[in-house]
């Protein structure tokens, strides 16, 4: 995949949040009369456009009757140890970025970490909201079960 895109209410504050996340911006241009900016980081490539006169995004995490995409995944299993011990020290990052600028606001988690089966294996897994209150979802591989004899 090249990128996911990001359609975003103020283009500034995304990237200040991204930023606290790791993502670093790669290039700015426009589209048309759109700010937009491509953005590098945990392995992907984001785009985020600023949208004219924005609404409110869909509740995409609390409305279970909501259709369409749902969330950008990050595998963070070669990048920490410890699901909550990361989040909480991305709750003091967020904390401390939004007491020296305006465009970035604490940290809104959407689910704790919990530990999850997908398949065979065992996941620690973490939902926040970026700056425009949509689904980021961090996961980590802890391990995997046996196979059946």
């Amino acid at each position: 995949m090249h990128h996911a895109s990001i359609r975003t209410a103020n283009i500034h504050r995304a990237i200040a949040f991204y930023e606290q996340l790791g993502f670093t911006v790669c290039e700015r241009f426009t589209a048309g009369i759109t700010l937009a900016c491509w953005m590098e980081g945990l392995g992907g490539r984001i785009e985020l456009l600023q949208v004219p006169q924005p609404r409110p995004a869909a509740d995409a995490f609390a409305d279970e009757h909501y259709t369409g995409y749902y969330h950008l995944s990050f595998d963070l299993t070669n990048v920490v140890n410890d699901l909550p011990d990361w989040l909480a020290e991305l709750r003091r990052k967020f904390e401390t970025a939004a007491q020296e600028s305006e465009q970035v606001k604490p940290l809104q988690t959407l689910l704790e970490p919990t530990q999850q089966m997908i398949g065979d294996r065992i996941y620690e897994v973490t939902f926040i909201a970026d700056a425009d209150g949509l689904p980021l979802e961090f996961l980590r591989l802890m391990g995997e079960l046996p196979a059946p004899q």
